[in-house]
């Protein structure tokens, strides 16, 4: 299998996806609002427009315990990106429109972005790709998956876009279903290739 070569990659900022969009797509924010009241006063107007509901789901925010709220990204992947990130892990991208969820803490009075997250299906199953930031690019700081085994799972951990390549060469079903443990793998690759190609820092090999 060929290294992976990305010609053009968009940088990644501090905090995931607030940067400039990937060249050739289209970003999709949605953004969390505040109500705040002024002193003093003896009315209050109240906004027509209905509060937008919250589209995180449980399993994405049961991964950032200490997240006080999220934001939700879409980014267009085009076809010849679609293409690279397929033959390079195996998997296959079921969408042009990416999401993934970032997730903010207030602590200290300051909103700071403490990571982010995507599901992918595989095997049957909703899988959790948490992500985090390493010298610009995103590496996968765990995957969660209802009734798979955690000896699978951890073996993810720490990987970047690097290791996507070895992953049906390392990664083992260590308990999990061979078939099922085969779908994740070519899943989480394609997802992490598809979150350094929107999110990650330029580089060649």
């Amino acid at each position: 299998m060929n290294k992976l070569k990305f010609l053009t990659i968009v940088g990644l900022s501090a905090a995931f996806g607030l940067a400039a969009a990937c060249s050739g797509g289209t970003t999709t924010t949605t953004n969390t609002t505040t109500n705040t009241t002024s002193a003093n006063t003896t009315t209050v107007a109240n906004s027509s427009a209905p509060k937008k509901a919250d589209e995180t789901p449980a399993a994405i925010k049961a991964a950032f315990p200490d997240a006080q709220s999220f934001t939700t990204q879409h980014k267009d992947l085009t076809k010849e990106q679609i293409t690279e990130i397929e033959n390079n892990s195996g998997g296959k991208m079921t969408d042009t429109d990416h999401h993934s969820y970032l997730a903010f803490s207030t602590a200290g009075g300051a909103r700071k972005q403490i990571g982010a997250a995507t599901i992918v299906k595989a095997g049957g199953r909703d899988v959790v790709v948490v992500y985090e930031n390493k010298n610009g690019s995103p590496f996968i700081k765990e995957v969660r998956a209802e009734g798979v085994p955690a000896a699978f799972l951890t073996q993810f951990n720490g990987k970047g876009h690097d290791d996507v390549v070895t992953f049906d060469e390392k990664i083992k079903p260590n308990g999990a279903d061979a078939s099922m443990a085969e779908a994740m793998i070519a899943a989480i690759g394609a997802d992490m290739l598809a979150m350094q190609t929107l999110y990650g820092a330029a580089h060649s090999h």
